[in-house]
């Protein structure tokens, strides 16, 4: 009976490490935040992941859904941030928040899409979807409200070009408020083939009124924008053979 039971357990340990491999890279090994945009103003963006700096150059633009009233809605960079976050006294720092002013005039649900933009290889300017590093467990942003009975979503886009909507949360609250979504195992970051990892795209986000609130002038007004991350990647022999960059770099100098 003991050998019996033994040889099950032996079975059940083989069969259980045969099966981590395959799914290692779905665990969170190594959790990391990134801060994509901080709101003070540089259009410079940069992170470092696996050893590797990534950088990306882009700002920020408004686009009104058809009963924004003219010339709403208003963008602006202003000297503001949350206290509990980088504290009353700034002391010298020229810390900023990004400034949102709305006006419709037509109840319903009203929005206004806040998204990047960045210059294309002609030096023309047009939307720009922020590759985000690593593995995206939580999307987090500092929000401030005016207790109007708004709500703000996050899209992303996944590789193979869906877009998923992420609700961010109700700004029915005074002041600054950090608001933290979750990414859902449920829309993939990874593939069977190689290369595994198959990060998300930052679209957007999207402010949102709700029927029968006030729509006169609103401001809203965003900080800190971050991600969580697992940035884990297992090694194995010609790893090197799966990173786009090295392949690139050796089929451009091999000879036919």
């Amino acid at each position: 009976m003991k050998q019996g039971c033994f040889r099950v357990f032996c079975l059940l340990l083989l069969a259980f490490t045969v099966l981590i491999p395959g799914f290692s890279d779905e665990l969170t090994v190594t959790s990391e935040a990134f801060v994509i945009e901080s709101f003070d103003g540089d259009t410079a963006h940069e992170w470092s992941i696996a050893g590797k700096t990534i950088s990306h150059d882009f700002s920020w633009k408004l686009a009104p859904g058809k009963f924004s009233a003219e010339g709403y809605p208003k963008l602006n960079s202003v000297s503001a941030w949350p206290q509990a976050l980088f504290g009353f006294n700034r002391q010298g720092d020229d810390h900023r928040a990004l400034g949102i002013l709305g006006n419709f005039v037509r109840d319903g649900y009203n929005w206004i899409d806040i998204y990047p933009v960045a210059a294309n290889a002609d030096g023309e300017e047009g939307a720009f979807e922020i590759p985000l590093p690593g593995r995206v467990h939580y999307l987090d942003m500092w929000i401030w409200g005016s207790n109007y009975n708004y709500y703000v979503d996050a899209y992303v886009r996944d590789y193979q070009g869906i877009v998923h909507v992420l609700r961010m949360g109700d700004i029915a609250y005074k002041g600054w408020k950090n608001l933290r979504v979750s990414v859902p195992s449920s829309i993939r970051q990874s593939k069977r083939i190689l290369p595994n990892f198959a990060g998300l795209r930052f679209v957007k986000f999207r402010l949102w009124t709700r029927p029968n609130e006030i729509l006169g002038d609103f401001y809203v007004y965003l900080d800190h924008f971050k991600v969580l991350s697992d940035t884990f990647e297992s090694f194995y022999d010609g790893d090197d053979l799966a990173d786009p960059e090295h392949v690139q770099e050796i089929w451009s100098t091999a000879s036919n």
